[in-house]
């Protein structure tokens, strides 16, 4: 208003009140002035860096200032910018919230010229490209807050549909950021981005849309429809893209209106449409390209990360992007984590994606996810299967559909969805057996009827469905269908109307099923043997039974080999299966024991003085009544486990002698190269022998190492491998001796070997039934391996191992560092090594305690003793041995550089003082190049950490640490240098000699060989006539290096020939005449 008065001419003429305007305007520019300087100081201060409660302080004003006053804080915008170059990550965050206030609010006002609003949306464009820039902040706080701005703006409608595409392939690239909270901050924008996209609404079900109802926000009608566009449009041009499926049924009713439609009038929103549509479709495709990205994060360690990106793809799929529904298959395996928020999302997103109202639609939903699923995520489906239905959320209605799956009672039905109907009351029957119950007949029928000839694995469904039938039902099955059921069963596993690939597991279950039911599974278990040991009768009973290599092998030629498979596959398993029921007896035993004791007791406590009673307790006690019990109840055991394979010549056997032909058919290497199938079966079954008897375990286990590191076929090996860890647990003792050999299949060139070996040993070791000896270095260079299931699998081993105790790694390290240096490892992967094993070790004294351990680990690499000799002094000719300390060889040079890696890896604020206390231990190694160039990187990470007052002492480290390494570099250049020319050579004539020929320097003699060493130590003060030249050639020897046909790059020792006297004598002298050149010179 002041600056308007100007304007009036009238005002302007009388100079009082001229003057009182100037004075008015002059205050109102020095409190502009004065408040643009505060606004800079408040702004721009270095001290903000250190004063962060100031930084938090300053930043809520700015951010409350620019939610209140967005015009003003507006035009002074440029005041603001220029501190986003600033220190403090909280003033950039606070920057960032005054934008993005500023775009939400300021630009709002429709008034005023075109030249004024192409100001504005300038500015506003502007300020939209600074949030875009200030993504890629070097502050993981200012990049998270970019990305929270970001997701209010989208929540406000208040960036254009055209830039929204940008900020999600923003926010998709942020998704692989290091930090965490970006990583959470980039999840909820793409959620919300979704959320928002109105012209991409999904076509949800009734029930889905009645769980997620339009937010207030949104500007979308009743039909889904946008509002900005006018009805005939978006009824013909958006559906008329749809699919067939999503198109409505009144289709004359659409064709009415096409032809309604006028050809120009609606050009302007065609075009409109058109960009919404070709917008959906990159950010559709930005999605897309994105789901291997979220694969990933599923697996993070941050419980955050997993929440997030099942939500987002929970959306990803109600908008049919691809891949959306084959990733969320994978979040499966997550019900089985131990973060109880992981599994309630895993838990929330399987009922939003498969429980439906409508029960047959859920059960078709649960049976499809069975039949496309893998084991494992058959074993996740069970368990969140058995979740739902402990809680209701699968109702019987649903189980009541899956019946009717299963029986084809619902039109359509296919043998595949019939056999998935039944795995998921399998699967349900675990936590309500009365499910089965109510069906037996129907499983029997079905199962094993016609059906079971369309889908062979309906028949090993059924099998499984036996197995989970509860007693009573189980009891009742005995007597009304039980002769039936076994019959089936026999020849389910006798007959041969299955196909190989199917045959095996089949045939497991149903072995499985008759010892779960018959009374006395191994009478029928007998009976199916020797119906499937007709495969021999083709040479007759003696020589089926002969114990000669020759005959066996005859015998192999003979017989068919995919029944031989079937015979070693159903006899080991009748064993294995044997084995089980022997212990579930004895544990049953034990049982039934106890509560017999319980009850007599009890009833004894009522009739009797309970102090009576206690005292019988006690005398039984005494004499040892109930452990002999126990002791008669373990040799029982034994003695029942021992009749299975190795039974004595009194014992009953349960598979005869086909333990005997077993072992001689392994050992037959040419027969099972012929044939790798039936070498898959032999040593399977060998391997389950082995876990049942330890006199048969015993006897092949140098077999079986010999199998699993030659065999050609990588089945063969890596199902060795698995065997190896079975054996491990049930016989420790004997396989201790092998361990070396268990861990050599760390290095075997199979893949899935190698994968199984990690397992096994991970499993072994974490559940201490292996200690972790010398061999640790194997597991350790898995981390670098190419594959990267193999280097996650080794990475989560010492993830886990470093929760045990006190963290084993911090012992482990200074040997696998040993370890890892004597291998033909590349410098690039020995460091990701020990840089993931390091940074493990979390606690700072243990941290301090590895330094002084590295540190004096360089006193073990001090290079070895040796004697010289020179062979010429001042005199003539002498043999003179001096005592000295041989130069580093390649192995130590390289041990160094290794172990001032590792300390550039551990050192850290607490460890510096101890670097410098333990200078003497290394300073030997400073000559290195690599070495002092490592103790660099040390010290100045040192600098940036350390106190003031440690500063000064690291400082001075630095400068002892070059000077040491000068200092050392030339005492090194001096050595070389004397032990090629020796000072004050007597002055002789000089002979002629030839310039070309080689001159030898000197002879290095190992103190290592005994006789050798005191020869040199005798003639130390021998004189030698200066014409014996033929006796000093005959004398020397030819070092170890030149013996073996090897030269070390870091030897002193050069080799001379030892061809011919006359070549020694020739030698001698044209080295006598280099000296006496050098030292007239």
């Amino acid at each position: 208003n002041s600056f308007s008065l100007f304007e009036n001419a009238a005002i302007l003429k009388d100079p009082e009140a001229k003057d009182a305007l100037c004075r008015i305007i002059g205050r109102l520019l020095r409190s502009t002035v004065t408040l643009c300087s505060r606004v800079q100081i408040l702004g721009g201060s270095k001290a903000y860096v250190k004063d962060t409660v100031g930084a938090d302080n300053v930043g809520r004003f700015l951010v409350e200032l620019a939610d209140r006053l967005p015009k003003v804080v507006s035009t002074n915008v440029g005041v603001l910018v220029p501190h986003f170059g600033g220190e403090s990550y909280k003033i950039r965050n606070a920057l960032v919230g005054v934008l993005g206030k500023l775009v939400a609010k300021a630009f709002n006002d429709v008034e005023g010229d075109v030249s004024s609003k192409s100001l504005r949306l300038r500015t506003k464009q502007a300020m939209l490209e600074i949030l875009l820039e200030r993504c890629r902040d070097v502050s993981a706080y200012t990049r998270s807050r970019v990305l929270q701005v970001w997701a209010e703006l989208c929540e406000e409608h208040s960036v254009s549909i055209g830039l929204w595409n940008e900020v999600a392939s923003i926010s998709a690239g942020r998704l692989e950021d290091k930090s965490a909270i970006v990583r959470k901050s980039a999840l909820n924008l793409l959620i919300t981005i979704t959320k928002k996209l109105n012209e991409l609404e999904p076509n949800r079900p009734a029930e889905d849309s009645s769980k997620e109802p339009t937010s207030d926000g949104e500007s979308c009608n009743e039909d889904g429809e946008i509002d900005d566009l006018q009805p005939e449009v978006t009824n013909n041009t958006h559906l008329d893209s749809l699919p067939d499926s999503c198109q409505p049924e009144n289709g004359e009713e659409l064709r009415e209106k096409d032809v309604s439609v006028p050809d120009i009038g609606n050009l302007e929103q065609t075009k409109a449409l058109i960009a919404s549509l070709e917008a959906g479709l990159s950010f559709s495709k930005c999605m897309s390209a994105s789901m291997p990205i979220l694969v990933q994060l599923m697996a993070s360690s941050s419980a955050s990360d997993v929440e997030n990106a099942i939500l987002l793809l929970m959306r990803c799929k109600q908008f049919q992007i691809d891949g959306a529904e084959a990733c969320l298959r994978k979040i499966l395996p997550l019900a089985f984590s131990q973060d109880k928020s992981i599994y309630e999302a895993v838990e929330n997103a399987f009922i939003s994606i498969y429980i439906r109202k409508n029960p047959v639609e859920t059960a078709k939903q649960l049976l499809n996810l069975a039949i496309d699923s893998n084991i494992g995520d058959q074993a996740a489906l069970e368990f969140i299967v058995n979740a739902l239905v402990s809680k209701g959320e699968i109702s019987s209605s649903t189980t009541s559909a899956l019946w009717d799956f299963f029986c084809f009672n619902i039109n359509g039905t296919t043998a595949e969805q019939s056999r998935g109907a039944l795995s998921v009351l399998c699967m349900a029957a675990k936590s309500s057996s009365r499910i089965l119950g109510s069906h037996i007949q129907d499983i029997i029928d079905i199962g094993f009827g016609r059906w079971a000839k369309v889908d062979p694995l309906l028949a090993r469904t059924a099998c499984t469905a036996i197995q989970r039938l509860s007693e009573e039902d189980k009891k009742k099955l005995l007597l009304s269908s039980g002769s039936r059921l076994f019959s089936i069963l026999e020849s389910l596993i006798t007959g041969n109307w299955l196909p190989e690939n199917i045959y095996y597991a089949t045939a497991d279950k149903a072995i499985s099923a008759i010892y779960m039911i018959h009374p006395t599974p191994e009478a029928l278990a007998t009976i199916i043997k020797n119906s499937l040991s007709t495969v021999f009768d083709v040479v007759g009973q003696d020589q089926a039974q002969n114990d000669t290599d020759d005959n066996t092998v005859d015998c192999l030629t003979t017989v068919q080999v995919a029944k031989l498979s079937r015979f070693l596959f159903v006899v080991s398993h009748i064993a294995m299966n044997q084995l089980v029921y022997i212990e579930s007896c004895i544990q049953k035993i034990r049982r039934q024991k106890t509560k017999k004791d319980k009850a007599a007791a009890e009833s004894q406590n009522t009739e009797e003085n309970p102090g009576a009673t206690q005292e019988n307790n006690s005398i039984n006690a005494e004499l040892g009544l109930a452990a002999s019990d126990d002791a008669l109840l373990d040799t029982l055991a034994e003695r029942a486990e021992r009749e299975i394979v190795s039974g004595g010549s009194g014992e009953k056997n349960l598979i005869g002698d086909c333990a005997t032909f077993l072992s001689k058919l392994c050992r037959n290497f040419s027969v099972l190269q012929k044939h790798p199938e039936l070498q898959a079966s032999a040593m399977l079954a060998l391997c389950r022998c082995m876990i049942i008897d330890a006199s048969f375990c015993e006897c092949n286990l140098q077999l079986l190492f010999t199998v699993v590191e030659n065999a050609p076929s990588e089945v063969v090996r890596s199902n060795c491998t698995l065997s190896l860890g079975d054996l491990a647990v049930r016989f420790p003792n004997l396989l201790e001796p092998w361990t070396e050999n268990m861990y050599a299949r760390l290095r075997d060139a199979s893949v899935s070997v190698r994968k199984n070996a990690v397992l096994v040993l991970s499993h072994l070791i974490l559940n201490d039934m292996m200690k972790v000896k010398g061999h640790i270095n194997e597991m350790a260079i898995c981390i670098e391996d190419d594959v990267e299931r193999i280097s996650s699998l080794a990475k989560l081993f010492f993830h886990e191992l470093s929760k045990k105790g006190s963290n084993p790694i911090y012992n482990l390290l200074p040997d696998i560092l040993g370890q890892l240096s004597n291998r033909n490892l590349k410098r690039e992967s020995f460091c990701n090594v020990m840089q993931f094993l390091i940074g493990s070790i979390k606690k700072d004294k243990q941290m301090e305690a590895l330094v002084e351990k590295l540190c004096n680990r360089f006193s073990g690499v001090t290079g070895r003793l040796g004697y010289m000799i020179y062979p010429y002094t001042c005199y003539g000719l002498y043999r003179k041995h001096i005592r000295y300390k041989s130069t580093p060889t390649l192995a130590d040079t390289k041990q160094w550089e290794y172990i001032s890696y590792s300390l550039v890896a551990d050192v850290h604020r607490e460890g510096n003082q101890k670097l410098i206390d333990s200078f003497k231990s290394y300073e030997h190694a400073l000559a290195e190049d690599l070495v002092t160039e490592n103790f660099r990187s040390i010290i100045n990470k040192g600098k940036k950490f350390a106190k003031p007052e440690l500063k000064a002492c690291i400082e001075e480290f630095e400068e002892k640490v070059n000077k040491f390494h000068m200092e050392k570099k030339e005492q090194e250049e001096t050595n070389m240098e004397s032990l090629v020319v020796p000072s004050k050579v007597k002055d002789e004539p000089v002979e002629e000699y030839d310039e070309d020929e080689d001159v030898s320097d000197s002879e290095i003699v190992d103190p290592s060989m005994e006789e050798q060493g005191d020869s040199l130590k005798a003639s130390d003060s021998e004189e030698v006539p200066s014409n014996s030249e033929e006796e000093l050639s005959d004398s020397e020897e030819v070092p170890d290096s030149e013996q073996s046909g090897t030269t070390s790059p870091y030897s002193l020792t050069q080799n001379t020939s030892a061809a011919t006297s006359r070549e020694r004598a020739k030698s001698s002298s044209r080295i006598r005449r280099n000296l006496r050149s050098s030292s007239r010179t």
